[in-house]
């Protein structure tokens, strides 16, 4: 029997002495993301807009997805870009907070329980060579690698490629911009996933553009479907 698992946990519980977590949100030791932060996390609930996943009264596609010729066969997320889980996002992508990871995959697999979404494989959305050097590491991969053990899906982490830097999508101020930004963004030469499902990671969507980008890719691969599953989203 292999000791390595517990010198991990061991490793863990040494870290966790040395350098206690503390909640995001509260400052609480105990957990990165305490009982009370968590359950105040503000949840995206149905009804839902089919294709992007926003809140919609009706159950039908939403104003900003009626005429607009998607790749990506849908997109969910169990939170709202606000409050805690923007602070813990923010942690995770820009302080180097890459313990979170672990914590996060967890709220993406209890989602995933009792909302299934159409998924062989994950592919974390790639970061442009530029802003990987900057960064050091991509949080959306972190993501997929933490959620593709619990759930128990392998991940494709080189399937794609971000060929063409672009600036950040919050600074594209209107949806059609967005889209523009990133026409054309990514490219798959991977055919390995030629009629399989998909599922997209990444920590957050604004108007759906850069998941659907990274969709067309895949399906120019011969990726039989694509839908997005992002932790938080603004609605």
């Amino acid at each position: 029997m292999s000791v390595l698992p517990q010198l991990i946990r061991v490793k863990g519980m040494a870290l966790d002495l040395l350098f206690p977590r503390r909640c995001v949100g509260c400052g609480k030791e105990g957990d990165f993301i305490c009982y009370s932060c968590r359950r105040s996390l503000p949840r995206i609930m149905p009804p839902l807009c089919p294709r992007c996943g926003k809140p919609q009264p009706s159950g039908m596609l939403c104003s900003s997805c009626v005429g607009w010729q998607s790749e990506i066969d849908g997109i969910r997320s169990p939170f709202q870009f606000d409050g805690v889980m923007r602070q813990t996002i923010y942690q995770l992508k820009y302080k180097n907070l890459r313990a979170l990871a672990a914590s996060l995959a967890e709220l993406l697999c209890d989602y995933l329980s009792i909302n299934p979404v159409p998924g062989e494989v994950l592919v974390p959305v790639p970061l442009h060579r530029k802003r990987l050097r900057e960064r050091g590491y991509n949080q959306s991969s972190l993501l997929a690698r933490e959620l593709g053990r619990l759930i128990d899906l392998p991940v494709a982490d080189d399937c794609l490629v971000r060929q063409r830097y672009a600036l950040p999508q919050t600074r594209a101020s209107i949806v059609d911009e967005r889209r523009s930004n990133v026409a054309d963004a990514f490219t798959c030469s991977d055919h390995n996933l030629r009629g399989r499902q998909v599922l997209l990671i990444d920590d957050v969507s604004t108007s759906g553009a850069t998941l659907d980008a990274c969709a067309a890719a895949l399906k120019a691969a011969g990726v039989d479907s694509v839908w997005g599953l992002v932790l938080a989203r603004e609605v």
